[in-house]
């Protein structure tokens, strides 16, 4: 059952996180939820590395598994930043988890040639939303339309390759 949750999990969990993500940027969801739920993202991803370690060795695998692995920091940065108040240390959550999976995609977009468009696709469209997200500030819309905005292509170019990779394996 644990592989199962493994292997088709992040297709729903991927995009429910960017879902609270723009929650919480029109203020429908309090901090106090997304310190919750930071803590219970380290802790899903600590079991996840460490249970699918065995089985992420090569090849693409092999760079998803340091990507989980490495964002368990920019997970402890929300944590820690949610729970201080701090808006580097969110920022550094945010930022982490709309660029780091990128990586992957890029990497799985080269390895995987059939859907090569729909992965690194997905990688340009977490760069193009965490720039919409960065200047939001200064586009002529209002921010938190913008920031949303931002964090809505993040959210579909992750969550094409996610449910791309759940149903083709």
């Amino acid at each position: 059952m644990l592989r199962v949750a493994r292997e088709t999990g992040p297709a729903l969990l991927v995009p429910a996180a960017w879902a609270v993500v723009a929650a919480a940027h029109v203020d429908v969801v309090a901090d106090r939820t997304l310190l919750i739920a930071h803590a219970v993202m380290i802790t899903l991803l600590v079991v996840f590395a460490v249970t699918g370690r065995a089985d992420m060795r090569e090849g693409t695998l092999r760079v998803w598994w340091v990507v989980i692995a490495v964002g368990v920091v920019p997970a402890a940065a929300g944590t820690a930043g949610l729970a201080a108040e701090n808006a580097a240390l969110r920022a550094v959550a945010l930022y982490g988890w709309m660029l780091l999976p990128a990586v992957g995609l890029v990497d799985t977009g080269r390895r995987v040639s059939r859907a090569s468009v729909r992965y690194l696709g997905g990688a340009v469209l977490c760069v193009i939303g965490a720039a919409v997200h960065a200047v939001a500030g200064a586009l002529p819309v209002a921010t938190s339309t913008a920031a949303v905005a931002g964090v809505a292509v993040v959210g579909a170019g992750q969550s094409a390759g996610i449910l791309d990779a759940v149903l083709r394996y």
